[in-house]
């Protein structure tokens, strides 16, 4: 059995270009666990059948995003024969605890380690990995299908991230409709700058999720 999106509640994410609301809840923690459990399940399933792959076209790739941070894209994550229905783009954020200098860099090279914790969700289609910005904050960009499946597999994860994060860091932002392609190939035009458009937004505080722009 998959994650159930009735967890997800009423509350659909805004559309492209509109101010995030407040994060819902995370799911209950029975709930989340039952789901991280079949994910794990399910991709060692896709990595049996080498499904997974991690290309190297993006990495290295320097994210601007709205509130001004930016972060190096250091891993991406694919896997083969996705479903495509209702793509959107997921932008998940947090802060790790204690973590600092040398740190991060052990982090990105053990986080490779935590593929079983989303590959094998329903609706994954694909991970930028991001590199913590200057305030220590890590991103995952991701395309989804579905962005209610988006939405439950982000607040199933809150509990995973809160093991290792400062709980009011952890952040999810859906943008319904949109494909993180699109997002890069927009942010690849603009450069170094930023955009007003309806994908992107001038620099904000509450702009973290937004790709601007690339380095």
């Amino acid at each position: 059995m998959d994650l159930d999106p009735s967890h997800v509640g009423d509350a659909a994410p805004g559309p492209p270009g509109e101010a995030p609301q407040p994060d819902p809840p995370p799911l209950p923690l029975a709930v989340s666990a039952a789901a991280v459990g079949r994910c794990a399940v399910r991709t060692a399933v896709l990595l049996a059948r080498r499904e997974v792959h991690l290309p190297r076209g993006n990495v290295g790739l320097r994210l601007r995003f709205g509130d001004g941070s930016t972060g190096r894209v250091y891993r991406e994550t694919v896997v083969d024969h996705p479903p495509e229905t209702r793509r959107c783009v997921l932008v998940v954020s947090f802060r790790l605890r204690g973590v600092r200098g040398r740190g991060h860099r052990a982090f990105e090279v053990e986080s490779l380690l935590n593929t079983p914790l989303f590959v094998g969700f329903p609706g994954f289609v694909s991970k930028l990995w991001v590199a913590a910005d200057g305030r220590g904050v890590y991103r995952g960009v991701y395309e989804w299908d579905d962005p209610r499946l988006a939405d439950a597999y982000a607040r199933a994860l809150w509990w995973v991230l809160a093991l290792v994060s400062h709980r009011s860091s952890i952040h999810h932002h859906v943008v319904p409709g949109t494909r993180r392609d699109d997002v890069l190939v927009a942010a690849a035009r603009l450069g170094p700058g930023g955009d007003s458009g309806r994908l992107l937004a001038p620099a904000r505080e509450d702009g973290w999720w937004k790709v601007v722009g690339t380095l």
